[in-house]
């Protein structure tokens, strides 16, 4: 989380850890979110929710033992019983000399600008206008658009605060919100779909109409697709497709992931894995990233941590639990999927360095191959441990340099190692999306199809 705020959160957590006992590590992890979701359809509100929910996670340490507990209220009396809830717990725990709550490391906190209050401000009519605008612009947007399986805007708010026994006492706000479309286009007997979005931290950030024309061009760009002959070529990867490329191979590079045997990097720090120009970074310090933030689940300073660089394995990402045991030390990055968890580790905001040419200049320089717009199966069909590479996928196909007739029901298959060698040239149109992960064009150039 991050910006200024989540002072009374603070406070919270000062009266959770002052519960602690001699011998005791205490961390308090308290956070409020409001979310609020309107989807239209047929210019009518389909759903509307808006939930709010406040509640503080409490870890105890104790002799390399640990206990953990929630609630969802911030009274005095709850608080008391969770930290006696969590103490409990620690006592059946198992022991774990690696055990222990993060301590202030020296890394400065970023002054992240992440957080408006005009989305506070921003009334509930609006909110519903804004859904009820994007899908009249996608139905004008082109005459084959024949109908929005979903318009909506989406929007949070959060706050948080994390305080330990240990000296870590940070808080944090942000916002973000979003507009996306999913929409149906038909050409004789032909049926595709496409979708569309637009994401910002404040309703102002939001273009309804690009988000509606993206949605119409996937959409009706595939129409009248065929199966194209099985065989190797190279492909330009769309920017939302090496997002979900960059998420998988993210996943890989995590202390946690390591330790669990789920990733095919252990053991290979130093080592080459990718072309010599692809350098992949995770840096939830950039105010750009939909994930951005300025403290991690543990209260330390977020960073930006160089993975890959130049082709060759850097570092994996850490909390202090899988830094202590893997030798070394959080990376600052700590993930929670709430007030009801413990800490994972992993990225929190990935994305390649991007190159100095556009996704039009790298198609005219590939001549032959296919611009793959979308992949289906895709956390089916990866094994982060073997790196097998097996998915579904729909697009263009590249001939003389250009964009040409559409494909789809074809399998690319590789290997993630192979993949990362193959990349010949990264895109200069890096895209931040509604994940943990930037897109970026990107060639990568042999993989084998199964088509027709």
């Amino acid at each position: 989380m991050s910006g200024e705020g989540g002072t009374d959160l603070l406070a919270v957590g000062d009266r959770v850890v002052a519960l602690a006992l001699a011998g005791e590590e205490v961390e308090a992890v308290v956070l409020r979110s409001s979310d609020t979701e309107v989807r239209v359809y047929e210019g009518e509100i389909e759903s509307f929710s808006s939930a709010q929910s406040q509640g503080v996670g409490v870890r105890v340490i104790v002799d390399g033992r640990q206990g953990f507990a929630y609630a969802g209220t911030l009274d005095d009396d709850v608080l008391a019983e969770t930290v006696a809830e969590a103490r409990d717990n620690a006592a059946f725990g198992e022991p774990d000399e690696f055990n222990g709550l993060a301590t202030p490391d020296g890394v400065p906190v970023a002054d992240l600008d992440l957080y408006r209050d005009a989305l506070l401000a921003f009334p509930t009519d609006d909110k519903i206008t804004l859904a009820q605008q994007l899908e009249t612009a996608v139905n004008a947007a082109d005459p084959r658009i024949t109908g929005v399986e979903s318009a909506e805007y989406v929007d949070s708010v959060g706050d948080m605060a994390v305080v330990t026994s240990t000296g870590i006492r940070t808080s944090g706000r942000e916002t973000a919100c979003y507009v996306a479309a999913y929409v149906l286009a038909e050409e004789g007997d032909d049926t595709q779909t496409g979708f569309g979005f637009s994401v910002g931290r404040e309703p102002g950030d939001l273009d309804v109409d690009e988000a509606a024309a993206d949605a119409a061009e996937r959409a009706t760009r595939l129409l009248g697709a065929t199966k194209p002959a099985s065989g190797r070529v190279a492909v330009v990867l769309d920017p939302y497709v090496t997002a979900q490329f960059l998420g998988i191979l993210g996943s890989t590079l995590s202390g946690e992931a390591v330790l669990k045997g789920r990733s095919l990097f252990a053991d290979r720090i130093g080592d080459v894995v990718g072309a010599a120009h692809l350098t992949l970074v995770d840096d939830p310090t950039d105010p750009r990233a939909f994930t951005a933030g300025q403290t991690d689940g543990e209260g330390l300073a977020t960073r930006r941590n160089v993975l890959i660089e130049g082709g060759t394995l850097r570092q994996f990402v850490h909390n202090t639990y899988t830094g202590r045991r893997s030798g070394t030390a959080s990376t600052g990055s700590a993930i929670r999927g709430g007030f009801k968890s413990t800490p994972g580790a992993g990225c929190q905001a990935v994305s390649l360095l991007p190159g100095d040419r556009t996704q039009e200049q790298l198609i005219a320089e590939v001549g032959e191959g296919i611009l793959v717009q979308s992949v289906s199966g895709l956390h089916s069909g990866v094994n982060p441990v073997s790196g097998d590479f097996s998915t579904g996928a729909e697009g263009l196909r590249i001939s003389g340099g250009a964009v040409g007739e559409p494909l789809r029901e074809f399998t690319i298959a590789s290997t993630i190692q192979k993949m990362l060698g193959d990349v010949v040239a990264v895109g200069s149109d890096l895209e931040w999306l509604p994940m943990s992960a930037a897109g970026v064009s990107l060639v990568i150039g042999d993989v084998t199809i199964s088509g027709a």
